[in-house]
């Protein structure tokens, strides 16, 4: 089997595209190269005209990169690097849909607390650990790596962050409909703990 070079074949198609702009087009499509040709033939300008570099239209999408996300402390006096939050799109605190990144560093979790709305979460990097219910146990919680999902259904207490033995801090994609109206289940405790 003799292999054409790159080169030839472009040559070829040149070749081809100069003979069907200066012959009939009806004896470029009567041969199977033709039909193969012909729906190159049909997008080739459009390929040439396109410019590749082109920015996509800020008004149809919208792109953020991560070097751009500010991230900030996510709870009000929890302690330095805990846990982190960005918002990326809407607000916590105001009606609609939101989404946000939580960074939670290990030897942190949060203290049992509920939300009136359901919280969809994705674990993007790390191993975030989970559990529910009033009593903060963090040994009972459950690991959940990234790629995983987890369902925070409405009024549910819950609790979760990264143990201190994690190697690397655990980044939460989380999406739902505000006003979340974050309660803590025991306001005396403080609502990050070191674990």
């Amino acid at each position: 089997m003799r292999l054409t070079p790159p080169t030839a074949k472009i040559e070829n198609l040149a070749r081809t595209l100069t003979s069907a702009t200066h012959g009939d087009l009806s004896d470029l499509a009567a041969t199977r190269r033709g039909l193969l040709l012909a729906p190159l033939l049909a997008v080739l300008p459009a390929a040439f005209l396109t410019d590749p570099a082109h920015a996509v239209d800020p008004a149809q999408t919208q792109v953020t990169l991560p070097d751009q996300y500010t991230w900030k402390p996510a709870l009000p006096g929890a302690p330095a690097q805990s846990v982190e939050t960005v918002a990326v799109f809407g607000a916590t605190d105001k009606p609609g849909p939101y989404v946000v990144l939580i960074k939670w560093h290990p030897g942190y979790m949060s203290a049992p607390h509920t939300y009136v709305t359901d919280r969809l979460c994705f674990v993007i990097s790390g191993t975030w650990w989970v559990n529910s219910g009033e009593t903060f146990e963090p040994e009972a919680t459950v690991p959940v790596p990234a790629g995983g999902f987890v369902r925070r259904v409405a009024h549910t207490p819950h609790y979760d962050g990264v143990k201190k033995d994690g190697k690397e801090p655990a980044v939460i994609g989380i999406f739902g409909q505000a006003p979340i109206e974050f309660k803590l289940t025991d306001p005396s405790k403080p609502l990050v703990r070191a674990v």
